[in-house]
């Protein structure tokens, strides 16, 4: 697959690029733009990003980040018993237990929430730091819900992490969830209240909190372009009813007009002819 110019390698991670020396220069400068490549498609082209991490994966398979990065574009793609191969492996090869709430929801992916369940309660979730707990209580939170345990997943949301006052980088998709979970459950007001405290710690804006506080409130927000758009639509439309005719077209109307006016003349005409005969007859009869 074709690799940008502006691509160098030297944009990954410095860990990784560590993993990479273990391989001949030349290859690991290929591997590393094809990494570069799947980080850079991920979000906006998953797809994109799952042919790039074919690709490293073929060049250098037994290097973990290959394996983690193939694992999260096939995530990305919903494939997750593909996934969960390649987390797997990646955990192997590193004996890390980052990739463990992950690898909990490729099992919910592919139907097996009670799977999720026993990888939630398993000791490796202590080894976790705080953003890998709190991944995991999503998790749990999501299984229990699949098994339509809302309460039950509603009260795996409720944590001193979901509490705190403080803003974290999960703090905005906890009280997300938390919020959706309440609505789920016809606890509309308390709902509100948590994505309107979603919106507050959502500072990159990657939750759509703000959208699901305005509908509750009633809300409903009008795409001005999408009004301009349509707007000159209809003027474009309108004007090619005229502008659009071609010339032979427009002398056809231009004729049948003429025509319309002719007839109206030899209309008026009659008229006006009948009106003095009539006058005529009148005339001679008065003589009469």
């Amino acid at each position: 697959m074709p690799i940008p110019e502006d691509v160098t390698g030297d944009e990954i991670d410095k860990d990784v690029r560590q993993e990479l020396q273990s391989l001949p220069k030349g290859l690991a400068e290929d591997v590393a733009k094809n990494l570069v490549m799947v980080a850079r498609l991920i979000d906006e082209d998953p797809e994109g990003a799952y042919g790039y991490s074919k690709v490293a994966l073929r060049l250098a398979s037994r290097v973990a980040a290959v394996r983690e990065a193939a694992g999260f574009a096939a995530y990305a793609n919903q494939k997750y018993s593909e996934a969960l191969a390649e987390f797997r492996a990646a955990r192997r090869m590193t004996g890390n237990v980052d990739l463990w709430p992950v690898m909990a929801d490729c099992e919910r992916g592919l139907g097996r929430p009670e799977k999720a369940l026993d990888m939630a309660g398993a000791p490796d979730v202590h080894k976790l730091d705080k953003a890998g707990q709190v991944e995991m209580r999503l998790v749990a939170a999501g299984a229990r819900r699949d098994m339509g345990q809302l309460d039950a997943a509603i009260v795996t949301l409720q944590s001193p992490e979901l509490a705190s006052s403080s803003v974290q980088p999960w703090t905005a998709r906890l009280r997300y969830a938390y919020a959706d979970a309440l609505l789920a459950a016809d606890r509309t007001g308390e709902a509100r209240e948590w994505f309107a405290k979603a919106v507050e710690a959502d500072r990159d804006g990657s939750t759509d909190a703000s959208d699901r506080l305005a509908e509750l409130d009633g809300v409903e927000f009008v795409d001005a372009l999408v009004e301009d758009e349509d707007e000159d639509q209809v003027e474009d439309e309108s004007g090619d009813e005229v502008e659009g005719l071609s010339e032979e077209t427009s002398d056809e109307v231009e004729v049948e007009i003429e025509d319309d006016v002719e007839d109206e003349d030899d209309d008026d005409f009659e008229d006006d002819a009948d009106v003095e005969d009539k006058a005529d007859a009148e005339g001679d009869a008065k003589k009469d």
